[in-house]
């Protein structure tokens, strides 16, 4: 099986398709089998198609220490050099997408082009009073299944996660198995990632220096606050641009893979 081995943990990837490399990084809980959707969509046809499973996710082996975001920034930035060539297109989903953007910040060398689908950075929408009222009830549903998690209770707190945060509920029951089983598996990672102190900011005046194109796209299902935080971006990003995926919500590479691919190309082959 292919496993980058770049001085951290092993990371385990798959390479998929012809033409201009493109890296796929998943948010919180999956690993790269979320993926498939939007490959099955046929990306694979106009891209060197990369989608790898986060340290700790997957395949993948944990670091020593709980890992940090600037860890998988530092991931992915291996990935992209000893993978790509770099420049590469680089798309992100949700912790992901804000993983995407904090390297973009400090090695915006890497990119060609960016995709970054509702990066969940809550610190910049603090001073915004109906984006916290909004963030407060997923705040509060977030601490318990961080309770469930610390206790080792990693179905129950995959649940939750799934239904009171993520899709709605009712939804665990109706996923696949093998889904299930991912988030079930995957389950410690977030705690790490919600220990990491930073894991809500991003370097705003190092992204204003980012003269890369980016694609900010967002649900018209999605929770309000996220496009708050998609907002900021746009005035902070010189060469961005949004997109609003009309009935899908938080993974629209997942639910509306044919829609999600198609404003993919559209703006990988207009930047």
């Amino acid at each position: 099986m292919p496993f980058l081995r770049a001085g951290g943990p092993n990371l385990y990837y798959e390479v998929v398709g012809e033409g201009e490399p493109l890296v796929l990084v998943h948010g919180s809980w999956n690993d790269h089998t979320s993926w498939q959707p939007a490959i099955e969509a046929d990306i694979r046809a106009s891209f060197r198609v990369l989608s790898y499973d986060r340290r700790g996710h997957g395949q993948s082996e944990a670091g020593p220490l709980p890992g940090t975001r600037r860890q998988d920034e530092d991931d992915l930035a291996a990935l992209i050099e000893e993978l790509g060539p770099a420049p590469a297109h680089v798309a992100g989903n949700s912790f992901g997408a804000a993983t995407v953007l904090g390297l973009a910040a400090r090695r915006p060398e890497l990119f060609r082009t960016i995709t970054a689908h509702e990066p969940p950075l809550m610190a910049m929408v603090a001073g915004d009073p109906a984006a916290l009222a909004e963030m407060g009830t997923a705040g509060a549903s977030i601490e318990a299944v961080l309770g469930l998690l610390r206790k080792g209770e990693y179905e129950q707190g995959a649940r939750l996660f799934v239904e009171e945060v993520a899709m709605g509920p009712g939804t665990w029951d109706r996923l696949p198995q093998r889904a299930r089983d991912t988030f079930v598996h995957n389950a410690p990672t977030f705690l790490d990632e919600q220990s990491d102190p930073d894991w809500a900011t991003v370097d705003l005046e190092g992204l204003s220096r980012c003269e890369v194109p980016v694609l900010l796209s967002g649900g018209t299902e999605s929770p309000a606050w996220l496009g708050t935080v998609l907002d900021h971006l746009a005035e902070a990003l010189p060469r961005a641009r949004r997109q609003r995926l009309e009935g899908a919500g938080h993974i629209p590479h997942v639910t509306h893979p044919q829609e999600y691919v198609a404003a993919l190309t559209r703006f990988i082959g207009e930047g």
